[in-house]
């Protein structure tokens, strides 16, 4: 027996958009492996996500009774910065056809995902979820950062306004083995492994690193966000919007040679194109998902080589 209306079953039809990505690969192994048997996907082909009629009619079709949207337009900091219009623009298109969807077919539970750029680039460290919007953003991610900061607000009105109970999280910097490698639109992970392990092949003494490698970042295994979007999919919160992190912050060049080590080569790091920094830190302040329960599982280390020696067997 349900404890309430807002719990979903093994059975009830779930929506993931955006499967084939890092995270929505992740989410659907896990959703399988926790036994939900009717999980709905679809190809690019199939649905457009940035055609609203065919978004709509899709879901009032299907008729799920969740959403999960890991669908997103995502890159590193100089796409970012370079594909301001093409970041706003689709993530906008995107989260809105899909939450407009959502609520016109009584959609009862959502998860949409943001990112820790949602947040002012001077804010307190760690960072606490009422930061947002309490001053300016890192200028070069400020286009995607308004998108989803548009789409928490969405959810936010819609639980306020209707009733509804779309929850957002908002994870820090995620890496696995399905991630983007493509140099210049990745994150600083994925480019790090593909960096080292080109340089090894070239026989090179030594790796190219943008910017001045000492901003801080905090990262996590894409398999802990998996497990917190589905944990909270099935959890009543008075929040819409709850941080997703590991704890686990070092800097890009220090990042840089725990993979050089994992490599066991003796690779030198050079730092260029310094203006590309993005924020100085970013971590995030995960009490409130603390305490409805959660918390990262998976050693950082150990993910890290699982992820090196993946990428080194494709």
């Amino acid at each position: 027996m349900r404890k309430s209306k807002h719990f979903i079953n093994k059975n009830d039809k779930v929506f993931l958009a955006g499967h084939k990505g890092l995270v929505g690969s992740s989410v659907l192994k896990k959703l399988h492996i926790k036994g939900y048997k009717n999980i709905i996907t679809s190809s690019k082909k199939k649905l457009n996500l940035l055609n609203q009629s065919k978004v709509f009619n899709f879901i009032k079709k299907n008729r799920p009774k969740a959403i999960i949207i890991c669908a997103a337009r995502v890159g590193g900091v100089n796409a970012n910065k370079n594909k301001k219009a093409d970041f706003i623009y689709e993530n906008l298109t995107i989260q809105n056809n899909i939450l407009h969807a959502a609520f016109k077919n009584k959609v009862e539970r959502l998860v949409f995902l943001g990112s820790s750029c949602i947040y002012p680039a001077k804010s307190k460290q760690p960072i606490k979820e009422n930061y947002l919007l309490t001053g300016p953003l890192e200028d070069t991610n400020d286009a995607y950062a308004i998108a989803k900061i548009a789409g928490i607000k969405y959810c936010q009105s819609l639980n306020e306004q209707y009733g509804k109970n779309y929850i957002c999280l908002m994870p820090t910097n995620i890496f696995g083995k399905n991630d983007n490698y493509n140099l210049q639109s990745s994150h600083f992970i994925p480019a790090l492994i593909r960096k080292i392990s080109t340089a090894i092949k070239r026989k090179q003494n030594y790796i190219e690193v943008w910017g001045t490698g000492t901003p801080r970042r905090e990262i996590m295994h894409v398999d802990d966000l998996a497990d917190a979007i589905i944990y909270f999919l099935n959890k009543k919160t008075k929040e819409s919007l709850i941080n997703i992190g590991s704890g686990f912050e070092k800097t890009i060049n220090q990042y840089a040679n725990l993979l050089i080590k994992i490599s066991g080569k003796k690779i030198k790091i050079k730092n260029v194109k310094k203006d590309l920094n993005g924020v100085k830190r970013k971590l995030l302040d995960v009490s409130l998902a603390n305490k409805y329960g959660w918390k990262s599982k998976n050693n950082i280390m150990s993910k890290l080589k699982e992820t090196y020696l993946h990428y080194n067997k494709l």
